[in-house]
């Protein structure tokens, strides 16, 4: 006789799921502070667009306009360093971070 499947999956992969989901929150949470205190109306886009992410991806595809958003020196650096630190730990296959560049500008 077949045992029912647990709809929420194995402990294992629960755990995963689970760690995936604070990982992504964390690595939002990080976004949020680093444009919080951008000025600009580009930057209300920007802003809106980090808070509208539902996936690790979405903050994927937005991090080169962030990098460029932020100052180079005080803060702007500070946040820059801990972005490159969290997107290299959730995408550690996609090389140089500080590389990117926007196509167009």
């Amino acid at each position: 006789m077949a045992q029912a499947q647990d709809p929420a999956g194995l402990p294992m992969e629960r755990l995963a799921r689970l760690a995936a989901r604070r990982t992504f929150v964390a690595m939002k949470m990080l976004f949020i502070e680093a444009v919080a205190g951008l000025a600009g109306e580009r930057s209300a886009w920007l802003r809106h667009q980090v808070r509208q992410a539902d996936d690790p991806i979405d903050l994927w595809l937005l991090r080169g306009l962030v990098f460029e958003a932020l100052p180079d020196d005080g803060p702007g650096r500070h946040h820059r360093q801990l972005l490159e630190r969290i997107l290299q730990q959730v995408f550690p296959d996609a090389g140089a971070l500080s590389a990117w560049r926007p196509l167009v500008r």
